[in-house]
């Protein structure tokens, strides 16, 4: 079960990423993007994902993630459940989200780095 603490250090670690609270709501953005956002509770992690995957992503795992609320639909944003992952695959979901916002340079980077990546997995070459 994750917590926002399995993540809050990351999302600050990261390059050119920044916390900010947005009427008392934790969100971290690279520039003026907001690439993570915690409801008030901390129960709920919304995160940049492409359009084009988040409906196979909802669908594979309800229990999981859902669809971002109707306003936000046109963007490339997705819902989850923080008690549903694990504290690996939030971390991989916030760094997979951050390298949407980020120049594919500044990504490549980060990946040398952490070959094994924030939740241990390795990402092909």
């Amino acid at each position: 079960m994750a917590v926002i603490e399995d993540v809050r250090a990351l999302g600050s670690e990261l390059e050119r990423s920044y916390p900010v609270y947005v009427r008392g709501r934790l969100k971290f953005r690279v520039k003026q993007i907001v690439y993570v956002a915690f409801s008030l509770d901390e129960t709920v992690m919304e995160f940049a994902f492409p359009k084009e995957e988040r409906a196979a992503l909802v669908a594979g795992e309800p229990e999981k993630f859902r669809l971002p609320s109707e306003s936000d639909l046109r963007f490339n944003w997705v819902r989850a459940e923080l008690a549903a992952l694990d504290p690996a695959e939030a971390r991989e979901l916030v760094v997979d989200a951050w390298r949407m916002v980020v120049p594919q340079r500044v990504a490549r980077a980060y990946d040398l780095a952490h070959p094994g990546g924030p939740g241990g997995r390795c990402e092909p070459g």
